[in-house]
């Protein structure tokens, strides 16, 4: 089987820069759900919006990350996209213009904010098994109105991100992918579950000797800081692993946070690193392993 890599992870955030407190009907909205007005304790901050399309989104950040003369296939993940069959067909040869590609695509959106780590799972498959060999994983979402960037688990940003998934070496090596689910949970109004995130860790770090204090750290969904803290270190990771910095810097990306927290951080050569995603009835991680520099 083929080696897999992730490399230059990137991202584009919304262009207009507001605090939480500007967001139309923030302060009701907050009583509605039973949350204290303490900004520090939820990790309210700033949250980004665009007024650019979902194609613009996509077109914008996916020439930041790679040469289009090396991508034989697209993976494009959304939470929405607009339109329906009549309309996809010119919403995706405007992005495939806009990008300069000209190969097959995948359209993925039913995995929620896991829609990028499932992605690169499937991006890893295709190069793993040799049916390509660089393939291209964008993530893009933005708002459908202001006061929808409220909800009781996170403030929401616009924005997108992607990388590559290559069999060259790259910046990171792709160790593994998992996912865990329980069908009767994945209602919108229940809870992210910490036993699927220690199933996943079961299915990718126990065959390799690992346990969840090895890794260097985890890139987690930017959730509120309560919650993503509590579920974490029940599903055994330390404190020092996580790095809730960008919840009040930029928001809920939706299913781009594990990525551009990744691109964010500061890893170490060796050091093994966890994308993960939770959203209510689904868990889904990938195992990656800095590589080091060449000589």
């Amino acid at each position: 089987m083929t080696a897999v890599y992730l490399t230059s992870p990137g991202y584009l955030l919304g262009e207009i820069e507001q605090d939480h407190y500007e967001i139309p009907g923030f302060a009701a909205r907050a009583r509605e759900c039973g949350m204290q007005p303490d900004a520090r304790l939820w990790g309210w901050g700033k949250v980004r919006r665009t007024e650019k399309s979902l194609e613009e989104l996509v077109v914008d950040t996916g020439k930041t990350i790679t040469d289009s003369a090396d991508v034989d296939f697209l993976v494009l993940c959304s939470t929405r996209f607009p339109g329906d069959a009549h309309t996809h067909g010119g919403f995706m040869e405007r992005i495939m213009n806009g990008l300069g590609l000209d190969c097959a695509f995948l359209g993925l959106t039913l995995n929620r904010c896991t829609n990028l780590v499932s992605g690169l799972g499937v991006a890893e498959a295709f190069v793993r098994t040799g049916k390509y060999r660089n393939v291209l994983v964008i993530t893009a979402d933005r708002s459908t109105t202001e006061t929808a960037r409220i909800e009781n688990f996170a403030l929401f940003s616009d924005g997108a991100a992607g990388c590559l998934v290559t069999a060259r070496p790259g910046d990171y090596e792709i160790l593994g992918s998992a996912s865990a689910q329980d069908t009767q949970a994945l209602d919108w109004g229940n809870e992210i579950s910490a036993d699927l995130s220690r199933e996943v860790n079961d299915i990718l770090l126990a065959p390799r000797g690992l346990a969840p204090g090895d890794l260097a750290g985890l890139l987690h969904n930017n959730l509120y800081v309560p919650i993503v803290v509590m579920k974490e270190r029940l599903a055994g990771f330390s404190l020092a692993q996580l790095d809730t910095a960008n919840t009040a810097r930029i928001g809920h990306c939706f299913a781009a946070d594990p990525l551009i927290n990744l691109a964010d951080r500061r890893t170490e050569p060796g050091g093994y690193y966890l994308l993960a995603a939770s959203v209510p009835g689904s868990r889904t991680a990938m195992l990656l392993r800095k590589t080091p520099p060449r000589p």
